[in-house]
């Protein structure tokens, strides 16, 4: 005998009864909890964050062994960075100070 497995990507047709059936059973809300006002203020927070592009170097053995896994590499390295990130104390690091541009000529300003 065959087992039946459904493709997500072409879920079955329900019957009209079917669907009939399921409009007329109330949802049950029973099992979740109410929301208070400390959720929603929490809730503000935008998820995923937003990506920056940026171009990195990396020695080729590396990118091979992420590639080699197929597509998604980029999202690998993003969830190994985001892995160690995490797993690092809550403290935030100091940002770097920023380089300052180079004046021309080679005078000072007064």
């Amino acid at each position: 005998m065959k087992n039946y497995r459904p493709d997500p990507k072409k879920p079955r047709q329900l019957t009209p009864a079917e669907e009939r059936r399921l409009d007329a059973m109330p949802i049950d809300y029973s099992d979740i909890p109410p929301l208070g006002d400390e959720f929603f203020t929490k809730a503000t927070t935008a998820w995923p964050p937003v990506k920056q592009q940026l171009t990195i170097r990396l020695d080729a053995d590396v990118l091979d062994w992420l590639k080699a896994y197929g597509k998604g590499y980029q999202t690998r390295i993003n969830r190994i960075l985001r892995a160690a990130m995490d797993s690092q104390p809550r403290t935030r690091p100091t940002p770097a100070p920023k380089k300052r541009a180079r004046s021309r000529g080679g005078l000072k300003p007064a």
